[in-house]
């Protein structure tokens, strides 16, 4: 017996609809590793009519007023809560994550970014008018920046597009969003809950692959392209951005460094280290996959840890004990076996390490110690559940090592010494420091890096306004 495939569908101009070429993708469950639908591979007709759809519906989008906008985004987020089992079920098809967790660490945060920038959309802030000149008087006007080309990544398919969509539209601009090949399905879903909230046009949902992603990003008709995903992808868009003078968003990789000095309390520390190591598959930007540890403690440290790493379990979304799902893909599978493959000589495997059974494409929880600060798996993104420990001895090795990476992203302090972590804090050279925690995010705090980690900020106040442009006008006085 054959069962059908799922047929997901582009978002255009308020309307469902195959790729114009008719062409599709196999979409898989990275849990089964079993086509489950097919998506569209959309080609550049079907990006110049998305294109087309936003820049028509921009004008009357733009003109709304913000309270308008505001009871738009809040019914959105009534919506997807009403809905929420539907979207969970999405993601985890998507995805393979665990379905108790992505209800409840996922969709609950979702909702309130939304919420939080359907608030931002009536708080614009400016320079007071004023006369800065005799005889004129000067003010400032914040404006959409127009139609917006959004390239959400496969880790996180739907609070990523929820994080570009919401401060985007909040703002008054329209979007034209393409998920991940991978990862379609729960966007799509999401389109169609928005159909019926969102005027036609302001939404557009575009499946397809990086080509499509390149066509959307070199188009005439977007005033900005905003991407999460790697630093080769960012790199790329900003190249290809640059050639009209587009304004570019960029969220990429991290390598975030966790350090944690002699008098942290170890257990905690461990046990909240591994969380946010694991979660996810570390398929995680923030992730805490470098450790660096006093080497006062350092092996009772890497003991406890490789304990904790022996405690996780990975598994199918329906286990409610696992605390991650797969890899998303079997490249990113063979990516993390192959850091593990060539580590040096003097690298130790003091957890996991392997493959866990044939079906999809788990990986083990896996602790690596006894590592250089040059080392390829230490200088480079490996987005699986690894985590590396090195050792330092003072808190000026510590900073060296820490920030002796490309990546610039996240990272956390974990002290019982209030000084030091404030002395750590400012010369951590991260977007982001966690002081005795890591990971945790609120729509309020902005989320974003330095170096090739990217620029430009995802949630928060600073987040809307990277979605505004800033116009003065000046009249005078004298009529």
């Amino acid at each position: 017996m054959t069962t059908e495939l799922r047929r997901l569908r582009n978002y255009i101009g308020g309307e469902f609809k195959d790729a114009a070429d008719g062409r599709t993708t196999e979409v898989v469950n990275p849990a089964t590793g079993e086509v489950y639908a097919t998506a569209p591979l959309s080609g550049q007709a079907d990006v110049d009519a998305a294109m087309a759809a936003a820049a028509a519906a921009f004008p009357g989008w733009r003109d709304t007023t913000p309270s308008e906008r505001q009871k738009a985004l809040l019914k959105i987020a009534d919506a997807f809560e009403a809905r929420a089992d539907e979207l969970v079920a999405a993601e985890s098809e998507n995805t393979g994550k665990p379905l108790g967790l992505t209800a409840s660490e996922e969709l609950p945060p979702m909702v309130d970014q939304i919420r939080f920038f359907a608030g931002a959309a009536r708080l614009l802030e400016g320079r007071s008018a004023g006369e800065y000149m005799d005889g004129m008087t000067s003010i400032i006007r914040r404006e959409p920046v127009g139609v917006c080309a959004q390239v959400a990544p496969w880790n996180y398919p739907m609070m990523m597009a929820v994080w570009k969509f919401a401060p985007a539209i909040a703002a008054g601009n329209t979007v034209v969003l393409k998920p991940s090949d991978t990862t379609p399905a729960s966007t799509v879903l999401m389109a169609e809950i928005i159909d019926s909230v969102l005027p036609k046009g302001v939404f557009n949902v575009v499946c397809g692959d990086r080509e499509t992603g390149k066509a959307m990003v070199e188009h005439s008709t977007p005033a900005m392209a905003s991407i999460t995903g790697s630093v080769r992808a960012g790199m790329q868009v900003a190249e290809s951005a640059s050639k009209d003078v587009k304004r570019v968003h960029l969220e990429l990789g991290g390598k975030a460094p966790v350090v944690v000095f002699e008098d942290a309390d170890i257990a905690k520390a461990v046990e909240d280290i591994a969380v946010a190591g694991y979660f996810n598959a570390g398929q995680d930007c923030t992730a805490a996959t470098r450790v660096l540890v006093h080497e006062s403690i350092h092996d009772e440290f890497v003991a406890a840890l490789a304990k904790a790493a022996a405690d996780t379990k990975t598994g199918q979304p329906d286990d409610e004990d696992v605390l991650y799902g797969p890899l998303n893909n079997p490249n990113q599978l063979q990516q993390v076996a192959g850091f593990i493959e060539r580590l040096p000589a003097h690298a130790k495997v003091e957890a996991g390490g392997h493959r866990v059974g044939d079906k999809g494409y788990f990986y083990a929880p896996t602790v690596v110690s006894g590592l250089k600060q040059d080392d390829e798996i230490v200088q480079n993104e490996v987005f699986g559940p690894v985590i590396t420990v090195q050792s330092f001895a003072d808190e000026a090795q510590a900073l060296e090592y820490a920030n002796g990476v490309e990546y610039a992203l996240a990272s956390s302090v974990w002290t019982k010494d209030h000084a030091r972590a404030m002395r750590m804090s400012k010369h951590l050279d991260f977007g982001c420091v966690w002081i005795n925690t890591h990971i945790p995010l609120v729509a309020e705090m902005p989320h974003g890096g330095f170096k090739k980690s990217g620029y430009g900020k995802d949630l928060s106040a600073y987040g809307f306004e990277d979605y505004t442009r800033i116009k003065h006008v000046m009249t005078s006085l004298d009529g």
